[in-house]
């Protein structure tokens, strides 16, 4: 939010956590309004106060558990489609009429570069996000022809707190940044902003940004501690 309102547009912050979206809305002078986009009446209520808009950015998503797929829970996998997939459905459809009538619109989706990769442990979280960038493919080939673009943005390693959500603990979250230096948010939302002033003829259709200290989901540099 903070990127795009430097960039300056008018930005509406959308989320569960309410009061977190106020406080960053009061800091950029830009709107907060309550979202879960598992909620098809959520959806609808905060379609209704936004109104039109130029440019969506579909940033929910999660991962729960990193189980093998022979010890997998299928109510976690349920969960994760529905926040990472179909909640990107239920948001595209409740505000793509209005991204329309602006004649300069624009998609972004937050993915991932488990939505192309794959490794030990991720079963449930690549399978969902190999659906988001279906999904992302499936949506350029749908717009094509129309003044909408549509991006995906795959970053690796980012520390947030997706891995404390994920892995149960802020220790065990922190041992996956041990040794090298991840993303952070601000990177990602620079390459939003980056993607989304880009002249109305140019399309990023994804980008993917990782550390330097990652070449892929399985092959990261750590420095030992002490070196």
């Amino acid at each position: 939010m903070r990127a795009l309102a430097a960039a300056g547009f008018d930005t509406v912050a959308a989320a569960r956590r309410v009061e977190r979206c106020e406080e960053l809305a009061r800091e950029v002078g830009g709107r907060a309004v309550a979202l879960d986009v598992t909620d098809a009446a959520s959806v609808a209520a905060m379609a209704a106060q936004v109104g039109d808009v130029d440019v969506v950015v579909h940033s929910a998503g999660g991962a729960f558990g990193s189980d093998t797929v022979e010890n997998g829970d299928p109510e976690g996998w349920k969960a994760m489609y529905d926040v990472n997939v179909v909640g990107v459905l239920r948001v595209h459809q409740a505000l793509l009429a209005g991204v329309r009538r602006g004649g300069n619109g624009h998609v972004v989706v937050l993915g991932s570069i488990a939505g192309f990769e794959v490794y030990p442990g991720g079963g449930g979280y690549t399978a969902v996000k190999h659906g988001v960038n279906a999904l992302c493919r499936t949506l350029r080939q749908e717009l094509l022809g129309e003044p909408v673009r549509v991006t995906e943005i795959a970053p690796g390693m980012v520390e947030t707190e997706f891995s404390v959500v994920r892995l149960g603990s802020a220790e065990a979250a922190g041992k996956v940044y041990q040794g090298l230096t991840p993303l952070t948010a601000e990177d990602v939302a620079d390459v939003i902003a980056f993607a989304v002033t880009r002249p109305a003829h140019v399309d990023l259709d994804k980008v993917v940004l990782r550390p330097i200290a990652q070449a892929d989901a399985a092959h990261v540099h750590r420095v030992p501690p002490g070196a």
